[in-house]
């Protein structure tokens, strides 16, 4: 097969391959920053209406479906750093929002458990998933919600971003903390 090109075997070439990257390079790039916009102006519009931030309901959100939990515990449902976590229950505790307890039983372990002004934000917060997203992503088939879900989770991955400390605020109230049997149950 000496001098045969990538082209007499039918494949493109790579001006062409490179061509066919760039146009979907950019639709991706574009489609991820409009998805980080939206995240950022309904972020925005959660702290300006209710003094809270992504982070800090949907820790109040796990901690009313889970119960009282360690900063460790808590970390691991929300999917965020011990250290970031303990920053949010500071936050919450000055909001009157969450208390810190100590074990009876294990003075060395501290519990973390929403108090009922905590309670009370997360029945009037809205949902950490922007509605008309929930809506639609409800209306979708099991199959295409696990295609997106594996799909954004590749992106991840292509984008060496798996170790970045990040919340999952793209959850519902619903399935976070108003019915049992969700996602961080």
């Amino acid at each position: 097969m000496s001098g045969t090109s990538v082209s007499d075997v039918g494949l493109p070439d790579l001006h062409e391959q490179d061509i066919f990257f760039e146009t979907n390079g950019l639709r991706i790039l574009t489609a991820l920053r409009r998805i980080i916009r939206a995240v950022d102006i309904h972020s925005r519009k959660l702290k300006a209406e209710f003094n809270a931030t992504g982070p800090q309901l949907l820790c109040l959100y796990s901690l009313v479906r889970g119960g009282p939990a360690t900063l460790t515990a808590l970390a691991g449902h929300v999917n965020l750093s011990v250290s970031t976590v303990n920053g949010i229950v500071d936050r919450l505790e000055t909001k009157g929002w969450a208390k810190r307890n100590r074990s009876v039983e294990d003075r060395r372990k501290v519990f973390v458990e929403v108090t009922e002004q905590g309670r009370e934000v997360t029945r009037r917060a809205p949902s950490l998933l922007q509605d008309r997203l929930s809506e639609k992503v409800r209306a979708l088939t099991e199959l295409e919600q696990v295609a997106i879900a594996l799909t954004l989770e590749r992106v991840v991955e292509l984008m060496e971003a798996e170790h970045i400390d990040a919340s999952p605020n793209l959850l519902s109230s619903n399935e976070l903390g108003n019915d049992k049997g969700g996602p961080l149950s």
